[in-house]
């Protein structure tokens, strides 16, 4: 009897199966290949997919919600690593991540049908704005006020305000404006414009 309890203590405190996590995933990103709708997919079915049981499922995610945005993040671009070398190169490198992701769904058809049925979803567009959208944010803002203290962005704006000054144009032509060009320099060209401002030049005397 002793040893069946250190058993079930042994079995309840092991490590997560990496190889069975990857086989979740990649039988979700399968089952949406084959056109399964995202609102249609359950948790038996992955399960059987994968060859796991759904105990396995459940032990690493809690519900279809986090496991549809962690197979969202499998699928997207990741996100490159920040220089940090100035607030505003890690801009930059914020930026063409953004680019890079816009890019992809543009060219994924399985990237823009699952972006698009999530956003039919509310209770997995809540999960992803939480654990995806809201993060990002929450770091592109330290990042801003990071240039601000240092001096490299103005001190005298919201960073809310310069957040969105700075997001905004990517966020419109990766989201909202579909044919909208997403050239290569589109990342240096909007903080140019920025730091720059709108007024007119004034002529050389």
């Amino acid at each position: 009897m002793l040893d069946q309890d250190h058993e079930k203590e042994h079995r309840r405190g092991r490590p997560r199966s990496e190889a069975a996590e990857r086989a979740i995933l990649e039988a979700v990103v399968k089952l949406l290949e084959e056109g399964v709708p995202l609102g249609t997919l359950s948790i038996e079915r992955i399960a059987r997919t994968a060859g796991v049981g759904k105990a396995t499922i459940y032990r690493r995610w809690q519900g279809k919600e986090e496991l549809f945005v962690d197979v969202l993040r499998e699928i997207e671009p990741p996100d490159a690593p920040l220089p940090g070398t100035s607030a505003l190169d890690d801009l930059r490198v914020m930026l063409e991540s953004m680019r890079r992701r816009g890019l992809a769904q543009r060219s994924s058809a399985l990237l823009h049908n699952v972006a698009v049925q999530m956003k039919s979803q509310p209770r997995l567009w809540e999960e992803y704005h939480r654990t995806v959208v809201e993060p990002r944010r929450r770091a592109t803002m330290g990042v801003i006020a990071r240039g601000v203290a240092s001096g490299e962005l103005r001190d005298d704006l919201d960073v809310a305000l310069l957040h969105d000054m700075l997001i905004g144009p990517m966020l419109l032509r990766t989201l909202h404006r579909p044919g909208a060009p997403l050239d290569e320099d589109l990342a240096e060209r909007i903080i140019s414009t920025a730091l720059q401002g709108l007024s007119p030049r004034t002529p050389s005397p």
